[in-house]
């Protein structure tokens, strides 16, 4: 069934591009009207019938660093200089600028901006394979969809998508970018995207290196790190469009795809020349230059950008973060991550908290699930040398919080001895979910339909109360 005719089980859905934030049948349009004669515009009607959105005066947003693979919290921000030397790695703890909070020493820039972030340690679920815990993770439920890698619940960006939708003409709420995990039946993947048992309208498109991998319409032959590149692809498939009359062909899916990369706030967002130059070097040339386009098109208006930070750097490749021993030497892979991944992630917050942007974008940077307390050394399956690594482990993760006008400074939660489990306020994904709601200002309570039509909450989690102060 194609994504078009798919858009017919949901008659009083709206398109992800229609300013208009639902279908109201006949009676619905008439009785708007009615209602208009006694003061209420059909316009105030349409945004108080939008299900699940608390209207503020200033729009939130979020961008969502998600490190596929799950990285090590033993190597980034659990440290446990106590433990014997299998379980407390290679790497030594730094102090911050925030007392008691201490970091790996590979990341030296977090350590000066500690006031600007918080940490959560105390993270913890039950699922062990990178899918099955990205479903856990980020649709707060366990399950795949048969036959495939996705979860059977939709995924965080696309309930942010679906309550949301549209709010700036031309752009969508929400859109990943970064490195596709990997390619499914249903189209290009990344961690967040995932529309679970709804229809495929309401999947994120991916804007990537080679253009949009999610759509049928592609922009070949340009890299994204050559954004004038890229331009003048896209002024060129622009005008094919217009000429072609191809676009009311389009579904509904593939229009929200083109008009991340059409429109012309989201094409001003790629455009980094706009940018301060010094600023832009700041950022890196490596998946550094998908974080500052994130924070420019949440300034444009784009409500969610999920970014998949890739594992490797240009000075040495790895699967994603996940550090088996038989994947990658852990303690090489990191001398050569962390620092790129320092500056980047540090960068973005400083531009984010210089600009004003603290109050209403939330940065969060996180993985699937944790890995084991204890390393192991085996042969490497590419290098035939010993390697050390550590295994998946969802029994304790770590977190990063910063901005969205939450407490900054801090450290919740906590891990036994070994960065195990938590011993000190345990959180669910779920209460991770409900955070990021919240400061979205989505309703916990707004429901949506399952596949069977079923009204479903969109979390069963409790904001984070530490957050706020």
């Amino acid at each position: 069934m194609s994504r078009l005719s798919d858009l017919s089980q949901l008659p009083l859905s709206p398109s992800p591009l229609s300013p208009s934030p639902s279908r109201i049948p006949r009676r619905g349009v008439l009785r708007a009207g009615v209602l208009a004669t006694g003061g209420l515009t059909l316009a105030q009607y349409l945004a108080w019938h939008r299900p699940g959105l608390a209207e503020s005066a200033t729009p939130k947003s979020v961008i969502f660093l998600f490190l596929h693979g799950g990285p090590s919290q033993l190597e980034t921000y659990d440290l446990k200089p106590q433990a014997t030397s299998e379980v407390r790695g290679p790497c030594e703890p730094i102090s911050t600028r925030v007392p008691g909070l201490d970091l790996c020493e590979l990341l030296p820039l977090h350590a000066g901006v500690a006031h600007r972030f918080s940490l959560i340690r105390s993270c913890t679920h039950g699922e062990g394979g990178h899918f099955e815990a990205h479903g856990r993770f980020l649709s707060g439920h366990p399950g795949l969809k048969t036959g495939t890698f996705e979860s059977t619940h939709p995924q965080l960006g696309a309930i942010v998508g679906r309550a949301l939708r549209t709010r700036v003409q031309g752009l969508p709420a929400a859109v990943g970018m970064g490195l596709v995990v990997y390619n499914s039946a249903f189209g290009d993947y990344l961690p967040g995207i995932g529309e679970g048992y709804w229809n495929s309208a309401w999947r994120l498109p991916i804007v990537t290196k080679n253009g949009l991998l999610n759509s049928t319409l592609t922009v070949e032959g340009s890299r994204l790190e050559d954004r004038l590149g890229l331009l003048r692809q896209l002024d060129q498939v622009r005008r094919e469009i217009d000429q072609k009359g191809t676009m009311e062909a389009l579904d509904e899916f593939q229009r929200t795809a083109v008009e991340i990369l059409l429109a012309d706030k989201a094409r001003a967002a790629f455009d980094l020349s706009q940018e301060d130059p010094r600023l832009v070097a700041a950022y890196g040339d490596e998946w550094g230059q998908n974080a500052l386009v994130a924070r420019r098109l949440v300034e444009a208006g784009v409500r969610f950008v999920t970014i998949s930070v890739p594992g490797g750097v240009k000075a040495m490749d790895a699967p994603g973060w996940d550090d088996h021993a038989v994947n990658i030497d852990l303690p090489t892979i990191m001398r050569h991550r962390l620092p790129v991944y320092d500056q980047v992630v540090t960068t973005l917050i400083n531009d984010l908290y210089d600009r004003g942007l603290d109050e209403d974008v939330l940065v969060v940077a996180a993985g699937e699930f944790g890995r084991t307390p204890r390393g192991t050394l085996q042969e490497g399956t590419a290098t035939r040398k010993l390697q050390w690594g550590r295994d998946h482990w969802p029994g304790a993760q770590s977190i990063l919080i910063s901005g969205g006008g939450l407490k900054m400074g801090q450290v919740i939660g906590a891990t036994d001895g070994q960065a195990g489990y938590p011993v000190e306020r345990p959180i669910d994904p779920q209460d991770v979910l409900a955070t990021i709601y919240r400061h979205l200002g989505i309703d916990l309570a707004t429901q949506f339909p399952d596949g069977g039509g079923r009204p479903v909450t969109i979390t069963t989690g409790t904001p984070i109360r530490e957050l706020w102060g």
